[in-house]
């Protein structure tokens, strides 16, 4: 089955069908939250609660990409996680008072399967919000820029100009900590 006939009993009410689009794009929600920002041990809660919104809203899409529809869930949903009253600050008092334990190497590594360069990450993170996402969806997300345009409800013109003023400043911020971005 394909992934338009997938949707399209999903949105019947299919469970398997559905459990099938989680399957194929679990892996890529991952990913893509991680590279919003949210951090690592919130990415499961993250991954789950786009998967429930998908499926609350999944009889409402009409679109012609549903990658482009979920990337725009992902998004929304990894910004809102932490606006939640508390929970950011809750999970910072439990880390303080736990410490650094051994768990915290798996995290470590559980990173550096997401992305091979964690200079490069920490350093994307640093952008500005309205420069970072469309660099990762073009560059890690492989994404078109009328496809990101399209996610972020912007004009192609400002989607190529956000791209190229994230470059500069990738540049910049890589260089201000003795990184060298990959390709340069």
């Amino acid at each position: 089955m394909d992934e338009a006939d997938l949707i399209t009993s999903a949105q019947n009410g299919d469970r398997a069908a559905f459990a099938q689009l989680m399957d194929i794009h679990y892996r890529t929600v991952e990913k893509f939250a991680y590279q919003c920002g949210v951090r690592i041990d919130d990415i499961p809660d993250v991954t789950q609660e786009v998967f429930i919104k998908l499926y609350r809203f999944l009889p409402q899409f009409n679109q012609q990409r549903f990658t482009t529809w979920l990337y725009k869930i992902t998004l929304n949903t990894a910004r809102d996680y932490y606006r939640k009253e508390g929970r950011e600050t809750a999970k910072e008092e439990r880390l303080k008072r736990e410490g650094k334990q051994t768990g915290n190497q798996s995290a470590e590594h559980q990173v550096l399967l997401f992305e091979e360069d964690r200079e490069l990450h920490e350093s994307i993170l640093r952008l500005d919000e309205k420069y970072r996402i469309p660099l990762i969806l073009f560059y890690f997300q492989e994404l078109s820029y009328q496809q990101i345009a399209d996610v972020l409800n912007l004009t192609l013109s400002t989607v190529k100009t956000r791209i190229f003023r994230a470059k500069d400043a990738l540049k910049k911020e890589m260089s201000l900590n003795g990184g060298v971005p990959h390709g340069q």
